[in-house]
């Protein structure tokens, strides 16, 4: 039965659903020629800033059987990370992706069981799942897949659930039949993500300046200072930042999540402010041990505070 490339698509994603997966597509492995030129020109502009990382295993990037060869599918995975929790009102504000377990921990573990899965079932096939740490243009494979479209925001956004989800990729030499790629952009003329965006890093053109991003200050900047020039930008957030898919009309889709491992941690809901600044760096460790909000480490998370706090004065 599973020998057809149309029913082994309706086993990967019968399988995907039973892993908690909320949504998944497929679609063929081919070189992104075209999102290689668009990487190169956002590259050549610098709006990676110091994220050196961005810059290596380009043809990686572009071509995934480079990454897994062989390839002949790239399936597309999302996983909603909504809450319907809410922080304390004098809490700092943390994105809501990090108030759980670190989602690479959650995602890689049912990445790694699909497989198995999927070779139970069809036999000695090969394949690498990804999430976000490696260098896979997952937006780009999702919106092949037929899964939504990249928004003037830079995310995906799917038109029946928004866009609070996680993206992970399998790449497997494994043939399936593919999804109707998603043709049509849905923002229209709607600009609230770039009208609303603290530190103008959304473009009139749907390119996101990553190095004016909220997000890439509070979390990939490594440096002692955040620029002067940012001051009293930031609001109250001080690792990563939501604006922008608050503001987007069709997260009003948006449903509470329902994966266990990202019930938020109660510190990220009940201490406030001055709480955080009196966290020791051992406290900090214990907490956010599986947090993504590690990242930053304690020394991040105090000169976030400290800056936000300064804005403000």
């Amino acid at each position: 039965m599973h020998d057809l490339p149309g029913h082994r698509a309706a086993l990967v994603k019968s399988e995907a659903a039973a892993l908690g997966f909320d949504h998944c597509g497929i679609a063929r492995a081919v070189r992104l020629d075209d999102d290689a030129r668009r990487l190169e020109r956002w590259l050549s502009k610098g709006m990676h800033g110091s994220m050196a990382y961005m810059e290596r295993h380009f043809d990686l990037r572009v071509d995934p059987t480079k990454l897994v060869p062989g390839a002949r599918s790239v399936v597309t995975l999302l996983l909603n990370h909504f809450p319907s929790e809410s922080p304390r009102t004098d809490a700092p504000l943390i994105a809501r992706y990090a108030w759980g377990m670190d989602y690479h921990e959650v995602i890689r573990a049912k990445l790694n069981t699909l497989l198995e899965r999927l070779r139970e079932q069809v036999g000695d096939i090969s394949g690498r799942g990804f999430v976000d740490s490696a260098p896979v243009l997952e937006r780009s494979w999702a919106q092949r897949s037929g899964l939504g479209w990249v928004g003037r925001n830079g995310n995906l956004i799917h038109k029946g659930a928004g866009s609070w989800f996680f993206i992970a990729t399998l790449i497997t030499d494994l043939e399936l039949t593919p999804d109707d790629p998603m043709a049509r952009d849905y923002c229209g003329s709607c600009r609230r993500c770039l009208d609303a965006c603290p530190t103008e890093a959304i473009g009139e053109d749907k390119v996101v300046d990553g190095s004016k991003c909220i997000s890439y200050f509070t979390i990939e900047l490594k440096d002692a200072l955040i620029p002067s020039e940012m001051q009293g930008r930031f609001g109250d957030w001080v690792f990563g930042c939501d604006v922008c898919q608050e503001v987007c009309p069709w997260n009003r889709f948006a449903k509470p999540h329902r994966e266990p491992a990202f019930a938020p941690i109660p510190e990220v809901l009940n201490l406030s402010t001055r709480e955080w600044e009196e966290l020791s760096e051992g406290a900090f460790r214990r907490i956010f041990k599986h947090s993504p909000i590690r990242r930053a480490k304690h020394k991040g998370m105090m000169r976030n505070l400290a800056f936000v706090k300064s804005g403000k004065e």
